[in-house]
């Protein structure tokens, strides 16, 4: 079912429930500029393994959020989906997130560990680790809002989209569905979330993760050079982190290759019981 539930009077989430509910959940994060869209297409094969609860995140899709700046903020979206959950009586579930939402979900892990049993990141970080990298991509992410809110979004998405990072998505069958999801959110609404929720203004995680427990899939695409990386760096520091590189794929896996991601996350959920996975591809 889709559903706009207020959680609180500062947001009007947006989120989708779909599949037997006697099965496993499964919580899925999208990245920037995407929306709970973004997984629609997969749903159908998840749904034979999990039932799924795919969120429109503050600042995109249908969600609304009735309060000031703050509440697009990493810590205020983590409690507004813990707060989901509740109102959705589920106790505990796997959880799922790609770039942003996957920086959000590490941060969900970390600070609410009992919600969740496993975790998978796809071609997400724990954030930049000093204040002076911070404040240089704060700067990056702030010029980039303004290019949002005063040029053309279609010209703002082919200009992202020309980053070397997503250049196999540009050459992959889906790029055009990708473009034509993006501009179904508000660029306006875009621009708030990354001012608020970018990686410029998101706390480090990396001095978290050698405590950090919940076992823990890193996803990484082969032609992802910068992110397989940081994720080596995760895997090098977090002992219940292991690392996957994807095949035929780059930052984004989960349109470039589906069927690999479909199977890599039941595998891991659903059969990886001694969470002990892979660490090469």
């Amino acid at each position: 079912m889709t559903k706009l539930t207020e959680i609180s009077r500062y947001y009007q989430l947006n989120y989708y429930l779909t599949g037997r509910i006697n099965k496993p959940v499964i919580l899925l994060l999208h990245g920037f500029m995407g929306s709970s869209n973004d997984f629609v297409d997969f749903i159908p094969q998840l749904c034979e393994y999990f039932c799924c609860l795919i969120v429109d995140l503050p600042g995109h899709g249908k969600t609304i959020v009735n309060g000031s700046d703050e509440y697009y903020d990493m810590e205020n979206t983590a409690i507004a989906l813990i707060h989901l959950l509740d109102e959705l009586k589920i106790d505990k579930c796997y959880l799922f997130g790609y770039s942003m939402g996957g920086r959000l979900a590490l941060y969900m892990a970390i600070n609410f560990p009992t919600r969740f049993n496993k975790l998978i990141l796809e071609s997400a970080s724990p954030g930049l680790k000093t204040e002076m990298e911070r404040s240089l991509r704060r700067q990056s992410d702030l010029k980039l809002a303004d290019k949002l809110e005063n040029s053309n979004f279609q010209e703002f998405l082919s200009n992202w989209y020309n980053q070397a990072l997503f250049k196999s998505l540009r050459q992959n069958n889906s790029f055009e569905k990708v473009i034509e999801r993006r501009l179904e959110n508000n660029p306006l609404e875009l621009a708030r979330s990354l001012r608020n929720l970018g990686t410029g203004n998101q706390p480090s995680l990396w001095d978290k993760l050698s405590n950090y427990q919940i076992p823990t899939l890193l996803m990484v695409g082969e032609f992802d050079d910068k992110f397989q990386v940081i994720n080596l760096k995760i895997a090098e520091l977090c002992q219940v982190a292991n690392l996957k590189i994807i095949p035929e794929s780059g930052h984004n896996i989960h349109w470039e290759n589906p069927q690999k991601w479909i199977e890599t996350l039941r595998i891991f959920f659903l059969e990886g019981r001694n969470n002990k996975y892979i660490k090469q591809s």
